[in-house]
């Protein structure tokens, strides 16, 4: 069971998805001190200034008007740099792919899957690769001995 949790937790998926999140986080922190240092004030001119601007009272309930513009404005632009930044390049890729104008990724050609394997039995055997890096790879497939 930890041996299989260990091998989610280090598949390439996880750690994207954590880098995604922690520059997500910092970006959002980013609009969010642009709204408040900057649209906020402004807004609050824009309703009547002073601490009571972006406000509106009604019978002693305080509706912050404002706050909410701020919230909007930074999800808007949050959404706006994901889209523009993350997925209309990705969808240009995947289109550019599918119509074939650029090759995907390299699949490892059957001799090399076969040195891998190799090399992976040997390993595991403690018989090391046994390869010296100065000579060419030869491997012998089935059939061509």
């Amino acid at each position: 069971m930890i041996k299989g949790f260990k091998d989610f937790l280090l598949r390439g998926n996880v750690v994207d998805l954590a880098v995604a999140v922690v520059i997500g986080t910092a970006f959002t922190a980013l609009v969010t001190a642009f709204t408040t240092s900057f649209l906020e004030p402004l807004i609050g001119l824009i309703g009547g200034g002073g601490v009571d601007g972006g406000t509106m009272v009604v019978d002693g309930q305080a509706f912050t008007w404002g706050a909410f513009i701020n919230a909007l404005i930074t999800f808007v632009l949050t959404a706006a740099v994901v889209y523009f930044v993350v997925v209309l390049p990705m969808k240009a890729l995947l289109e550019r792919r599918r119509r074939g104008e650029e090759a995907g990724p390299a699949a490892p050609t059957q001799a090399e899957l076969l040195v891998e394997i190799r090399d992976l039995l040997r390993s595991q055997r403690g018989m090391g690769s046994g390869h010296d890096p100065s000579e060419p790879v030869t491997t012998a497939l089935p059939g061509q001995l």
